[in-house]
């Protein structure tokens, strides 16, 4: 009863037709007074369902008062004409890549799964042992072990090493106070 009796108002204040979009949808304003303030109220009578996908972009910044004017007809083939360019655009450039990768795919070879990193055995060989330089050497597999094993830090404490955690601990015999920093 209460939509008949707002059908029935709605005829006889003073609304105004301001437009309407390519599906159909009519928009419509009045000038109300609220709290003694006069507000413009804008709103769409939509042609079929209420389908909110159904309105254009312009006509939603129109009803949430983003933009002042509503959209000329004018205006609305121009954005169309301009978004069909784009569509085309990007198809084409779509296109275009497929046709790269297929160009280029035909002499790869397509690895799936992990790929290693480059090999810097034969790299760091060229460098000699000592810091202070000298020649380069050629050296074997053994060298490179016995290096690394040379080179190696040795670990010597007399208490148990403190697990590695990101909390603040607040007792245990490896509590410092001051002294935790939170992980960066």
């Amino acid at each position: 009863m209460s939509r008949l009796w707002a059908r029935f108002a709605g005829l006889f204040s003073s609304k105004s037709f301001i437009g309407v979009d390519k599906t159909g949808n009519k928009y419509f304003s009045r000038m109300e007074e609220i709290d003694g303030l006069v507000k413009e109220k804008r709103w769409v009578v939509f042609r079929r369902e209420e389908d909110p996908t159904s309105i254009p972009v312009e006509w939603i910044c129109w009803l949430n008062g983003q933009r002042k004017r509503a959209p000329t007809p004018e205006e609305m083939v121009e954005l169309e004409a301009r978004r069909e360019r784009v569509k085309l655009n990007v198809a084409l450039l779509k296109k275009e890549e497929e046709e790269k990768k297929a160009r280029e795919g035909t002499g790869r070879k397509i690895t799936i799964g992990k790929v290693d990193g480059p090999d810097l055995t034969s790299f760091v060989r060229q460098f000699p042992p000592d810091s202070k330089g000298g020649e380069l050497e050629e050296a074997s597999e053994e060298t490179d072990k016995s290096r690394a094993k040379e080179h190696e830090p040795e670990i010597v404490s007399a208490e148990p090493p403190e697990p590695k955690t990101t909390e603040p601990s607040g007792s245990g015999s490896s509590f410092r106070p001051g002294t935790w920093q939170p992980p960066s």
